[in-house]
């Protein structure tokens, strides 16, 4: 599969998260979160970043992060590398501590599309409570500790953390009262629904590879060479990306189910199998990918009978409640 795209320039602001290795715990203690903020400082510091929000969750992290200069690239590279490299000397053991690349997917914080910036901040700080970690009976949001939003309740936080931008976002006072009422209305959502995040904004949280109106699409696409664009075409660019979010689902649900992620092994496990309808279903459902890349990508055969199993087993209630299992269990990893 193509590597993805990377859009970088002056001003952008990104959602980037990495997932640790074949799903396993990063940050198993607070040694391993301390050493990823250290590392997070650094590059701030020698790129000129600024972080608005940010949470450390047990296999995976989220931020929302704005690169004044056009240089996502290096600074990931530094950051995860520097700290993969300290978090394998503390085990005395080598290998990948993150699982592949990196995601980081545009988002665009323009005064007029300020809601998109609104949605990323939420989904990142109330990602302790849809893992079940605080809310309702489990306690307060804001005693998750590693998140940005202890320093918005606080009113302090590590230099490269800009809380302002935030407040503005949602049109709030930009001082106590401000962060008072953001920190609340999140408190709320915690303990109210356990933090979900609404159908329109998760649809556009995991089928997106930006987020923002089509003019800011259009933005990113003028990024790309000329002679990269015509040989992906205007569809094609997105089409990319939406196969790269599939990608890295089927992979994630493959492994839940037990199957494996080959392609060389998955073409001796019966085209059929239930577990290979359960991957098929949930990627429909949550990528905008064909019938074609699910046929291809999981050796389920002809393209017709993906689209019929697939709408047989959203008409199953046994097997809807097995996705909807296998979604509950993904969503803890989100």
């Amino acid at each position: 599969m193509p590597r993805a795209l990377r859009y970088q320039y002056a001003g952008a602001v990104y959602h980037v998260m990495a997932r640790g290795d074949g799903g396993k715990a990063v940050f198993e203690s607070d040694e391993d979160s301390k050493a990823f903020l250290f590392r997070l400082g650094q590059v701030c510091a020698s790129h000129g970043w600024r972080v608005h929000a940010w949470v450390l969750m047990k296999n995976h992290f989220h931020l929302l992060l704005e690169t004044p200069e056009p240089n996502l690239v290096t600074g990931m590279k530094y950051l995860l590398g520097t700290f993969s490299q300290g978090w394998n000397a503390r085990r005395a053991r080598r290998g990948h501590v993150f699982q592949g690349r990196y995601k980081s997917v545009p988002v665009s914080a323009a005064l007029d599309s300020r809601n998109y910036f609104r949605i990323v901040a939420d989904y990142i700080h109330l990602n302790p409570a849809r893992a079940g970690l605080v809310g309702k009976k489990r306690g307060k949001l804001v005693s998750y500790t590693w998140s940005s939003l202890q320093d918005y309740a606080r009113g302090k936080g590590p230099d490269w953390l800009e809380m302002e931008r935030l407040l503005k976002a949602f049109e709030l006072a930009e001082d106590g009262r401000g962060r008072r009422a953001y920190v609340s209305w999140l408190e709320a959502r915690a303990e109210n629904d356990g933090g979900k995040v609404d159908d329109v904004a998760m649809k556009a949280l995991m089928r997106g590879w930006y987020l923002g109106e089509p003019s800011f699409g259009d933005r990113l696409r003028s990024l790309i060479s000329p002679e990269k664009l015509r040989a992906r075409g205007r569809d094609a660019v997105a089409k990319f990306h939406d196969e790269a979010a599939a990608e890295e689902l089927v992979n994630r649900v493959l492994e839940a189910v037990g199957l494996p992620k080959d392609r060389r092994k998955l073409v001796n496990i019966r085209k059929g199998d239930e577990r290979k309808v359960l991957v098929a279903t949930i990627a429909r459902k949550h990528t905008s990918v064909s019938n074609s890349w699910l046929a291809e990508r999981l050796e389920m055969g002809h393209t017709g009978s993906v689209s019929r199993v697939i709408g047989v087993s959203t008409r199953n209630k046994e097997k809807l409640r097995k996705v909807n299992e296998i979604e509950k269990m993904l969503r803890c990893d989100t």
